[in-house]
């Protein structure tokens, strides 16, 4: 097994972003074909997604989108199943199954047989396991050799540095999941080029390590010979000349279905070998080329972020700042869905020591959310002004030093700051209204901060910096989905020195959190210049709040702040009233790192073959609940659902229609405690060394209808 290398950390972060960049670049004229881009936009050196010919099919930069969602949330079943030897194909679509909700997340809903993942997952929901559900004996060679195995390889080549047979390996398990043939020896030669990346710069090497895991008589060894001779014979470097001739024999109208792998992994090929060395060329090809765009180009940005590292992303256009590490991951498991570059990077970077049983090092600054450690890092923090760009008196930027326990810190320079003029800057823990607007694809998210969570952040004044002020900040939504700050307590700053900022959030009536900053403000009336250095920020552990509707219909983001996984969620009436068809439903709200706690909910049952409250939820199909069923005249039963469910504890319950019940779950470390109307039913402990550790609360029903009130989370 080789060595994790001394600069993995760092070059999975430059993948991450890499990946990020070609997404968003690639993103607003998806689909377009070469000449199209070049009539339309011209060559592609930058973000054109506020270009008005492309700003009606999409605006935003940060999107959600399935290449970024699926690359991301697959690898999860990694650390899900324990960090096994040889995870498997089942055991992959068994995490498809638990971070997929159906219609809504993640994948592109297009129907069976005409989007291949959106059949691959029907095929899974009627019990064909994987690797048959994504088999062309079962769905025909044209649905199984679409694009979609190759797109969300990178996770898995970033767990395997300098270990391309494991990429390889996974990548196979994980292809076959929703795809065949082509597409999975596609997605095995790029994923070992990109773990051998991390080892090996040389393109004509990195080409020759990934043939070597693609069968001799396969299409994808002859499109790649293919685009190597024409790229060795040509003197001029004339990569649209290539182009011409890959679109002339193996372009769209050569192969069938929506989004052949074909013809997109021939340009990710044209760009890789024309891109040298240089981060910046590889992009404009890999976009001006044309396609499907923000796949070939995600695909080639990770391949080249960890080839090239940081230094290749920052040798040309500023791509980073705008991003500022953002991005969504739209899963069932929503705590994790508003999230960055850095916190995804080192996921991946636990879980590849993991695969290589080795120690991992500790994490940065004791483990804060926002730690700054790698270079360049932002973390989603940006200016907050209504003022125009070009009036912003604060700048902000990653730079070495001020910092107690590591290297970097996020520097805040402001100039002519006086009373009357602050300074914010704050990252979102939610997401805004303007989410809506976002095409194909939807977010599912829960906020990452909840009232009666405590912030921390240490800062640190530049030299010079006196008489201002700096207190933590949140902005909330109210009844009318407008947003509203509330304030921490002002600590006065003295040049040079520190200052820990500490904060537990107050009740916000219901109403989710948006995000979490800092503040600035002099005293002076003259104005004042300097910078004040954020160390880092943080917060854990689950809250002291209520989630409750907070108005008659007036307000919508309180509702958004649940993961729906039911066919209704109903506003019209007073609490909440969850409706599931037909099938185990539910709403979740929270996050992993919930882990000792009690939630307690007062739950009506209207009809319904069984209801519940559930606890530590790490998606549709990973959580304890305290159950109530209708078998044999009624039980309550504690369960852990991992997939398949496991039946702790249980006994004889007859329960009515329309009456309520007050359930509550304790848990704490490995004991789970039950009791309904105040008396404790269950006490058990849950050994297992996979048991969910931490995860979300929420209410479950099965093919019915239950109402709520409120759910109480108390920390324990």
């Amino acid at each position: 097994m080789p060595a994790i290398p001394n600069d993995y950390a760092e070059r999975v972060y430059a993948g991450v972003l890499g990946k990020l960049i070609g997404v968003y670049l690639g993103r607003p004229f998806e689909g377009w074909t070469y000449e199209r881009i070049m009539q339309e936009l011209g060559p592609i050196n930058f973000y054109v997604n506020e270009r008005r010919d492309v700003a009606l099919r999409s605006h935003h930069l940060i999107v959600t989108d399935d290449d970024v969602s699926g690359t991301f949330a697959f690898p999860r079943a990694l650390a899900d199943c324990g960090f096994p030897e040889r995870l498997t194909s089942r055991q992959i679509g068994n995490g498809w199954l638990n971070y997929i909700v159906e219609d809504r997340s993640v994948l592109w809903w297009g129907g069976m047989g005409n989007s291949t993942e959106h059949t691959a997952y029907l095929r899974l929901k009627s019990g064909i396991p994987a690797p048959q559900s994504g088999s062309i004996e079962l769905n025909g060679k044209t649905v199984a050799e679409q694009i979609g195995a190759q797109i969300f390889i990178d996770g898995w080549a970033m767990v395997s540095p300098g270990d391309p047979e494991r990429a390889a390996y996974l990548a196979d398990q994980a292809g076959r999941v929703s795809h065949d043939g082509e597409s999975v020896h596609a997605a095995k030669l790029l994923a070992a080029m990109e773990a051998q990346a991390f080892v090996e710069g040389d393109v004509q090497r990195l080409l020759d390590v990934g043939l070597a895991f693609v069968p001799a008589d396969s299409l994808i060894r002859r499109v790649v010979q293919d685009v190597r001779d024409w790229h060795a014979g040509d003197n001029s470097h004339d990569w649209e000349r290539t182009r011409a001739l890959i679109a002339d024999r193996y372009g769209y109208d050569k192969f069938k279905g929506n989004c052949h792998v074909i013809p997109n992994h021939a340009l990710i090929v044209l760009a890789t070998l024309y891109g040298g060395d240089s981060f910046q060329t590889a992009m404009r090809i890999a976009n001006t080329a044309g396609w499907d765009t923000d796949c070939n180009a995600g695909n080639v940005g990770c391949l080249f972020g960890i080839r090239t590292g940081l230094a290749g992303i920052d040798g040309g256009p500023d791509f980073r700042t705008p991003i500022a590490d953002r991005m969504y991951i739209s899963t069932a498991d929503g705590g994790g869905s508003i999230t960055d570059a850095v916190i995804e990077a080192n996921a991946l970077i636990k879980a590849g020591y993991a695969l290589a049983r080795t120690e991992p090092p500790a994490p940065a600054k004791n483990g804060a959310r926002f730690s700054f450690e790698f270079p360049g890092s932002l973390q989603g923090f940006c200016v907050k002004s209504d003022a125009p760009a070009h009036l912003h008196q604060v700048e902000i930027g990653n730079v070495e030093g001020h910092s107690r326990d590591g290297q970097r810190s996020l520097a805040i320079g402001f100039r002519r700051l006086a009373p009357g003029r602050v300074a914010r800057v704050a990252t979102p823990t939610f997401f805004d209204k303007d989410v809506f607007t976002m095409p194909i694809y939807q977010l599912l998210a829960c906020p990452t901060l909840h009232s009666g969570q405590v912030v921390e952040g240490r800062v640190e004044a530049g030299d010079g910096v006196n008489d201002v002020t700096v207190r933590l900040y949140a902005s909330v939504y109210d009844e009318q989905d407008q947003l509203r700050q509330i304030y921490g307590e002002p600590r006065q700053l003295e040049g040079g020195r520190e200052a820990i900022l500490s904060w537990r959030l107050p009740d916000t009536s219901g109403y989710p959190i948006f995000e979490i900053g800092l503040e600035l403000e002099a005293q002076q009336p003259f104005g004042t210049d300097g910078t004040v250095y954020l160390d880092y920020l943080t917060w854990s552990g689950a809250p002291e709040t209520r989630l409750y509707r907070p108005d008659n219909n007036l307000s919508s983001m309180w509702k958004h702040a649940w993961v729906n996984n039911v066919s209704q969620f109903q506003t019209r009436w007073e609490g909440l009233r969850v409706t599931n068809g037909e099938g185990i439903g539910s709403i979740s709200q929270g996050s992993r790192d919930w882990c000792d706690y009690s939630v307690k909910s007062e739950i009506t049952p209207l009809i319904a073959k069984a209801w519940g409250l559930a606890a530590r939820v790490q998606g549709r199909e990973r959580y304890y609940a305290l159950m109530f069923d209708d078998a044999d005249g009624g039980h309550v039963k504690l369960i852990k659902r991992d997939h398949d469910e496991t039946i702790l504890a249980q006994e004889r319950f007859v329960w009515n229609l329309d009456r309520p019940y007050a359930v509550e779950l304790r848990l704490q470390d490995t004991q789970i405690r039950a009791f309904v109307d105040g008396r404790e039913v269950f006490s058990v402990r849950d050994d297992d060394k996979l048991r969910l550790r931490g995860g979300a609360a929420g209410l479950v029903v099965d093919t019915g209808s239950i109402s709520s009130q409120a759910v109480h989370i108390s920390p324990l």
